[in-house]
């Protein structure tokens, strides 16, 4: 059964892209899951022949992989094809399909444009994915201020304000705007001008002569522009004029005698010399353009970002990739640009790359709508240009070297650590596991602690609290039944609630459920939770975090065994860190309730007392003793206090 719908994608699509796509989704629908009634055969037959995005689905209808296509059913077919050699990686994915569904468009171009903003949504795992997320700092000018400022930005907004960068370093767009405020004596406060002139006391920087006092009216609206005219000039690469004047008056100051000023004007100079090292010239033409290589060894890959402004290299930076091993260059690099460019504000003239791109006239028209004027993709081959690429190459295959190593001890404390404890377990894989806690004083305001790690790392999302309800007194193992079976029988009716509404049934806070149980205890604490699962018609691995006499991990419990378990392995350490973490959360939590009840217990339920004359009283007295042995005058001198409430206090503690 098929349903087919016209929606606008405009809306949801890249900005830069204004005119409204026409666009047709087909896929399977059904009474309560989509998979209902999909046969792929039959889906491929009424593949259009056009333009498009297709995404495909697992057996849990998540999305695994999203691509475009000039023409879907020739490209769709492909994937179903026995003689079309895809790749190991790609094998997988075919093989995990269990549903697809398309988006007609009416351009290549325009499937380009949903392919990337798709891809930014739903981030599939078998895509070409840019890892980091980045932001860069600019330095801003409000000219369309009447008495400007020089500020750090994140972003390059319209608002009538000029931009210089962007920059990779924050540290340094900090210290260029430090140096030309100093160099041009501009502001840096806030206060609105020129209405408020005059109507506060002027700042430090005025004082000591940084700052030439647009708060006091002792510089002119127009001379001030004419500093900012200087300073814009600066940070567009005019500095031999600043240096020029700087040296003529640090000697006429020198051979006035007077060496403090002349030490100031070295100084600025200096800065300034830094400054101009900081943005190196690496071409003559002044045009604005990045530098992007690739570098790439089995299944990681890192790109290589010079940034060039104004004929300068401002910066660069590296960012690594999850790709395929048989993914070719090319494919890697246009993947990169697409991404990393609908994700910055700011998109240069020209990109040159290592060599020509698969459908580079599509990306560049891409490219050029995003930015409202063209850009030009390049491949050089020889002079300055190749040098430029080959030096950006250089340096990714020097990150990727470097970074190899870190990347795969990282991977052994996570992905590697839980893979041991799988094989210990004799599970055939484990990605969740969760971790319980009770915590209490003498059975006072017991509380429970959840926590889980994904694939080896702290989820922090899915961390969960428990007050204890039904156990009263030191009893851990009640307690630990009650967090138990409050936690999976709200899993279960959260489950079938979505159910019902034909939704995800992991899409609520407590619907997915671990690959395994780990219990801070042994034998006690493993069969409470075998008990709980039992109860609720659950089958779950439950293990045992089992101690040694001086509170350290010393093996796992497991069915009815104790395993060792080496010491100094990446398995070890993780349920180390497991453990620890859920003993930490639970106590965190208890010393919260259990500082609010102490304070709650003298003073929350006199009368007329709230949280402000609470606090007063607190920081007035030393204890509830003192407030007890005080009289009504002296509680009534308490700030916030006055004599009535001051009585109902005094009455409370004296009944």
């Amino acid at each position: 059964m098929d349903t087919q719908s016209k929606t606008q994608m405009g809306a949801s699509m890249d900005k830069s892209v204004d005119t409204p796509i026409d666009t047709q989704t087909v896929g399977s629908t059904a009474p309560g899951h989509p998979l209902f009634s999909f046969i792929i055969e039959d889906e491929l037959k009424k593949l259009p022949n056009a333009p498009g995005v297709y995404i495909m689905h697992d057996k849990r209808d998540e999305i695994i992989y999203i691509g475009k296509a000039r023409s879907l059913t020739k490209r769709v077919h492909q994937y179903f094809q026995a003689s079309h050699d895809e790749g190991i990686k790609k094998k997988q994915m075919v093989s995990h399909i269990a549903r697809f569904e398309y988006i007609v468009t009416d351009t290549e171009l325009e499937a380009l444009v949903l392919e990337n903003n798709l891809i930014k949504e739903h981030r599939p795992k078998y895509n070409t994915m840019l890892r980091d997320d980045k932001t860069y700092p600019y330095i801003k000018v409000t000219v369309a201020e009447p008495f400007p400022r020089v500020l750090f930005a994140r972003h390059a907004d319209k608002d009538r304000s000029r931009y210089f960068g962007p920059f990779t370093s924050g540290g340094d767009v900090r210290a260029t705007i430090d140096l030309v405020n100093k160099l041009f004596s501009l502001r840096t406060c806030s206060r609105r001008l020129p209405e408020k002139i005059g109507a506060e006391r002027p700042c430090l920087n005025y004082h000591i002569h940084q700052c030439a006092g647009a708060c006091t009216g002792e510089i002119s609206q127009e001379a001030y522009r004419e500093n900012v005219e200087k300073a814009l000039s600066f940070l567009g690469g005019n500095v031999g004029p600043v240096i020029a004047d700087l040296t003529d008056k640090m000697q006429a100051a020198a051979e006035a005698l007077d060496f403090e000023k002349a030490a100031t004007y070295r100084d600025l100079i200096d800065s300034t010399r830094a400054c101009i090292e900081k943005q190196k010239i690496t071409d003559t033409d002044g045009e604005d353009k990045d530098i992007v290589a690739i570098a790439t060894s089995g299944e990681e890959a890192v790109a290589q970002v010079f940034f060039i402004r104004g004929g300068r290299m401002i910066g660069r930076d590296h960012f690594h990739l999850s790709i395929r091993l048989e993914d070719e260059k090319a494919d890697l690099i246009a993947s990169f640009l697409q991404q990393f460019y609908s994700g910055t504000p700011f998109i240069p003239r020209e990109i040159y790359v290592e060599e020509t791109l698969p459908q580079q006239d599509i990306l560049a028209q891409y490219l050029s709508a995003k930015k409202k004027s063209r850009v030009r993709i390049v491949a050089p081959k020889r002079g300055k240009k190749e040098k430029l690429i080959l030096l950006a190459a250089k340096n990714a295959a020097l990150v990727l070297s470097q970074d190899t190593e870190r990347i795969r001890r990282e991977e052994g404390r996570t992905l590697g650590a839980m893979k041991e404890i799988a094989q210990l377990l004799g599970l055939p894989g484990i990605s969740r596991l969760e971790a319980y806690d009770i915590s209490n004083t003498s059975g006072f305001e017991s509380v429970g602690s959840m926590v889980v790690f994904d694939k080896g790392r702290p989820l922090r999302s899915d961390y969960r609290k428990f007050k204890l309800k039904t156990i009263e007194g030191p009893n851990d193992y009640g307690s630990m039944r009650e967090v138990l079976t409050r936690r999976f029988s709200h899993g279960l009716e959260e489950r079938a609630q979505l159910a019902e509404k034909g939704l995800d049934d992991r899409t609520g806070s407590f619907t997915r459920f671990p690959d395994v149980i780990m219990m801070d205890g042994g034998r006690g604490q493993v069969n409470i939770a075998l008990e709980v699962l039992a109860e609720l018609g659950l089958s779950i691995p439950v293990c045992g975090m089992v101690k040694d006499d001086h509170h350290r991990t010393r093996g796992l419990y497991y069915q009815n065994v104790e395993l060792p378990i080496d010491k100094g392995s990446e398995g070890f350490k993780l349920i180390t860190r497991l453990q620890d973490e859920a003993h930490r959360f639970a106590i965190e939590f208890h010393k919260s309730l259990r500082g609010k009840a102490q304070v709650h217990s003298f003073l929350d339920d006199i009368p007329g007392i709230g949280s402000t004359r609470r606090k007063a009283l607190m920081k007035h007295f030393v204890g509830a003793d003192a407030i007890k042995a005080a009289s009504v005058e002296e509680l009534a001198s308490v700030p916030s206090m006055n004599i009535r409430a001051a009585q109902q206090v005094y009455d409370f503690l004296h009944p």
